[in-house]
C-alpha cells in the first residue's frame, strides 16, 4: 500500500487526506496543533512542527524504514521547504530543495526572476539596517513591503510615501522567520491565482481565477472566480509568465502556485510558491469547476508517478466568497445553516467561534469565514456565493471596548466604512436626527428596537464589504426581529436615531445588531 506523510492538518489539508484515502493509500498526518480540524482524517496523526525540519526528518525517516513511505506532501502552508528537505535527505520524489527555498523566500525569488527577464517589479531587499528609505532608493512610488517569508498576505502592505516605510518594514520584518523584507513597486492591474502540476519539467495549468482584493493598504482576497473572465489571448500570456516562471525557480517536478498580476506592461509574477494553493482553489474551486482533482494528481507526482489526465471534464463556474467581522467578541454565528441551504452552495467554513476575537481584516487569516457555491451559469454561481455570505451574522458581545472604537471612534480606526451615504435628503435627515428619542428604560425587553427611518434609505446605491445594499442590510435587521424602522410621527416612547446610524454605516448588519444588543444589556451605548 502506498503510504504518504501530509505535513498539516487543518482545513487545507483536508482535500489532500481525503483524496489519499479515495486512492486507497494510507496516510499519515503531521501538525504542531494536536487538535489540527483534520486530523481525524488520516490513518496516524504525529504532533511534530512542520517548522522543525529535522523532526520531521527523523518521523519520515522512521516510516520509510518500519511501515514504508512512498511520498511526502503539503498544500496550502508555508511548509514545502521541510517537504523538500526531507524528500532529498531521503532521496524520494520532491520538488529540488534549492527549487523551493527560491520560491519560499520572495527576494531569492524575485533575483532569480529578473535575471532570468521574468517580468516582475523591481525590487530590494531589506534587513533593519539603515532607513529604508535610502535603501529603496530609485523604487517609484506607489510601494508594497512584505515579509520575504510568510503567506496568507501577512504583514503586506502598499506605501504611498517614503515616511510609511519605517512602520511598514518593521511590521513586515517581525512577521518573517528570518527577519527580512520585500520593498518593490506596487502592480497595478487585475490579480489572477494559478496552480500547476508539473511533471518531468512540463507545467499544465490547472485553473486561472480571478481574485477580488480589498480594503488597502492591506491585501485581503475577499473571494476568488473560478474560470477568469479575461479575453483568452489575455488569459494565455498570464499563463506563459507562471510556467516561465515555474521553469526559472527549478521546479520540475511537483505543484505550484502563482499569483500574477496583469498589468498595463503584461503579466507580471507576484509570487509562484512550489505547491498547491491554499485559499479553497485547489481543493475546492477547481475541482468543482473543472471535475478535475487535481489534489489526487499532485499527490501522485509526490509519489513519483504521472499525474493522469488534467483536461477539464466540465466548465462550470465556482465562486469563493468570504465573509467577515468587526473588532470585538463573539456571542453567536447565526445564519450558517441558512447560508449551507442557499440554491448552489456547496461549502461554508466557519473560522471563527463564541467567545473568540475578531479583528477587522488586513490579511488573509483574519477572515471570519468563507462560501463556496458553483453553477454551470457563472452568474448564479457568484450570486450564490454573495448571497451565502451575507447571510451570516457574527454577532457579538455588547459592551466592548474595541467594538465601541471602531464603531464610535475616530474615522482613522475604520478606514474602510460598510456604506457611505451619497443621497443628500438621507445626509441632511441623518445631520438633523437626535441620537436617540424617549427613555431608553421604555424599550421593550424581547422587543425589536425601533429605529428612525432615513427618507431615501430604499434608493441609496452604496453595498458593503458583503455586498449588500444598505435596503437589504437594514432588512437583515428586521427580519431577524432585531430593529423595527419608524417614522418620527408614528413612533412610540423611545427610538433610536443617529447613535444607530453612525454606528450602521460603519459596521452594518454586525454593527446594527450590536447597538440593539447594547442597548438592551444597558452598556451605555447611547452616550457614544
Amino acid at each position: 500500500m502506498t503510504t504518504v506523510l501530509v505535513l498539516g492538518a487543518g482545513i487545507m489539508q483536508g482535500p489532500s487526506l481525503r483524496a489519499a484515502r479515495r486512492m486507497g493509500w494510507r496516510t499519515v498526518a503531521a501538525d504542531a496543533n494536536p487538535e489540527a480540524p483534520c486530523r481525524s482524517l488520516a490513518d496516524r496523526f504525529e504532533h511534530v512542527d512542520l517548522k522543525d525540519r529535522e523532526g520531521m526528518l527523523a518521523l519520515a525517516r522512521c516510516l520509510r524504514e518500519n511501515e514504508g513511505l512512498d511520498a511526502v506532501f503539503t498544500a496550502g502552508t508555508d511548509f514545502s521547504t521541510t517537504v523538500s528537505y526531507v524528500c532529498e535527505r531521503l532521496g524520494m520524489p520532491g520538488v529540488p530543495l534549492a527549487a523551493a527555498e527560491r520560491a519560499t523566500d520572495k527576494y531569492r525569488m524575485r533575483r532569480a526572476l529578473r535575471d532570468a527577464g521574468v517580468p516582475c517589479p523591481d525590487f530590494v531587499e531589506y534587513d533593519g539596517t539603515g532607513d529604508p528609505a535610502d535603501a529603496a532608493g530609485n523604487l517609484h512610488l506607489p510601494l508594497v513591503v512584505k515579509p520575504v517569508d510568510s503567506m496568507g498576505s501577512r504583514a503586506v502592505r502598499r506605501v504611498d510615501a517614503r515616511d510609511e516605510l519605517p512602520e511598514a518594514c518593521r511590521v513586515a520584518m517581525a512577521a518573517s522567520r528570518s527577519g527580512r523584507a520585500v520593498i518593490e513597486e506596487y502592480m497595478d492591474g487585475p490579480e489572477l491565482s494559478l496552480d500547476a502540476i508539473v511533471w518531468r519539467g512540463q507545467a499544465t495549468v490547472c485553473g486561472v481565477a480571478d481574485r477580488i482584493i480589498r480594503f488597502p493598504p492591506f491585501f485581503v482576497e475577499m473571494g476568488h472566480t473560478m474560470w477568469t473572465a479575461l479575453p483568452d489571448a489575455e488569459r494565455r500570456s498570464v499563463e506563459r509568465v507562471f510556467r516561465d516562471g515555474i521553469r526559472v525557480l527549478g521546479i520540475d517536478n511537483g505543484a505550484a502556485k502563482g499569483d500574477i498580476k496583469l498589468t498595463a506592461r503584461g503579466p507580471m509574477v507576484g509570487e509562484i510558491a512550489a505547491r498547491l494553493s491554499g485559499g479553497y482553489m485547489s481543493g475546492w474551486t477547481f475541482p468543482l469547476a473543472s471535475g478535475v482533482d487535481v489534489t489526487e494528481a499532485a499527490l501522485r507526482v509526490a509519489a513519483g508517478l504521472e499525474p493522469g489526465n488534467l483536461s477539464p471534464e466540465r466548465r462550470w463556474t465556482s465562486a469563493e466568497r468570504a465573509f467577515i467581522s468587526i473588532p470585538g467578541v463573539v456571542r453567536s454565528v447565526e445564519g450558517v445553516a441558512e447560508a449551507r441551504t442557499t440554491t448552489g452552495v456547496r461549502e461554508v467554513f466557519v473560522l471563527t467561534g463564541v467567545g473568540r476575537r475578531t479583528v477587522f481584516p488586513t490579511s488573509n487569516v483574519e477572515k471570519a469565514g468563507n462560501v463556496i457555491a458553483s453553477h454551470e451559469s457563472r452568474e448564479r454561481a457568484v450570486t450564490a456565493a454573495e448571497a451565502a455570505a451575507a447571510l451570516i451574522l457574527v454577532r457579538l458581545e455588547p459592551g466592548n471596548d474595541r467594538t465601541d472604537a471602531f464603531l464610535f471612534g475616530d474615522p482613522s480606526g475604520c478606514p474602510h466604512p460598510a456604506f457611505t451615504l451619497e443621497r443628500d435628503d438621507d445626509r441632511s435627515a441623518l445631520a438633523a436626527m437626535p441620537a436617540f428619542l424617549g427613555d431608553p428604560v421604555a424599550a421593550r425587553a424581547g422587543a425589536p428596537v425601533e429605529v428612525l427611518a432615513l427618507p431615501g434609505l430604499a434608493n441609496e446605491p452604496s453595498r458593503d464589504w458583503h455586498g449588500l445594499s444598505l435596503r437589504k442590510a437594514v432588512g437583515q435587521l428586521a427580519d431577524r426581529g432585531i430593529i423595527r424602522l419608524v417614522n418620527v410621527s408614528s413612533t412610540g416612547t423611545f427610538a433610536l436615531g443617529g447613535v444607530f446610524w453612525r454606528a450602521f454605516l460603519r459596521g452594518s448588519v454586525q454593527a446594527g445588531a450590536y447597538v440593539a444588543d447594547s442597548l438592551a444589556g444597558g452598556t451605555g451605548v447611547l452616550h457614544r
